[in-house]
């Protein structure tokens, strides 16, 4: 009797077991971007939702392109991060500039944003949106921006990253950032 019972205790336990940790990787994906049910154009004007970026490491800034002061640092923060990119991960990871100016940022002026940088390709990808999808991306994100003309934006200046499953796992202050870092974040993850 005491073996049965010390047999069924066992049970219990590693039943509990599994259970906390069963909860604990459904916790864990739900904090994904991915559950963003958003649309968005992507520079080759072709619909896709976040989770289409599903399987690759993101690195993401949000910018406009006619931006003349913060955009073009981001850009050259995006460019360093990319040059420093191990390059056995260059196919596991996206670098993505999504636009907050919806208006102005068609996705055939991201397009030739893009080709001018030199950035048009694997593995940049520009994303644009309506107005509400691209305000619930920017709080996510908690980037701050807001309209002062009709084509100047005053905004946060952040780089995310998030792993392969869409779970932000490091975000800096860009516009001179230390790429390296971002990088060595990137590069180590799987």
């Amino acid at each position: 009797m005491k073996n049965f019972l010390l047999i069924l205790f066992a049970f219990f336990a590693i039943l509990s077991c599994q259970k906390e940790e069963q909860t604990a990787v459904a916790k864990k994906t739900t904090d994904s971007v991915f559950y963003l049910d958003s649309q968005w154009k992507n520079q080759d004007g072709e619909t896709i939702k976040l989770k289409d970026l599903k399987g690759k490491n993101l690195a993401i800034v949000m910018i406009f392109t006619s931006c003349k002061t913060s955009c073009p640092l981001l850009v050259a923060d995006m460019k360093k991060v990319y040059s420093k990119l191990d390059k056995a991960k260059i196919k596991n990871t996206n670098l993505v500039l999504i636009s907050i100016d919806p208006a102005n940022d068609t996705p055939e002026v991201l397009k030739k944003f893009a080709v001018e940088r030199n950035i048009y390709g694997d593995p940049w990808t520009f994303l644009v949106s309506d107005d509400e999808s691209i305000r619930e991306f920017a709080n996510v994100l908690a980037v701050k921006y807001k309209q002062i003309s009709p084509i100047e934006f005053s905004h946060s200046n952040l780089i995310t990253i998030f792993d392969r499953n869409g779970e932000m796992v490091d975000q800096q202050e860009g516009a001179g950032v230390n790429s390296e870092s971002i990088a060595k974040k990137l590069n180590e993850l799987n």
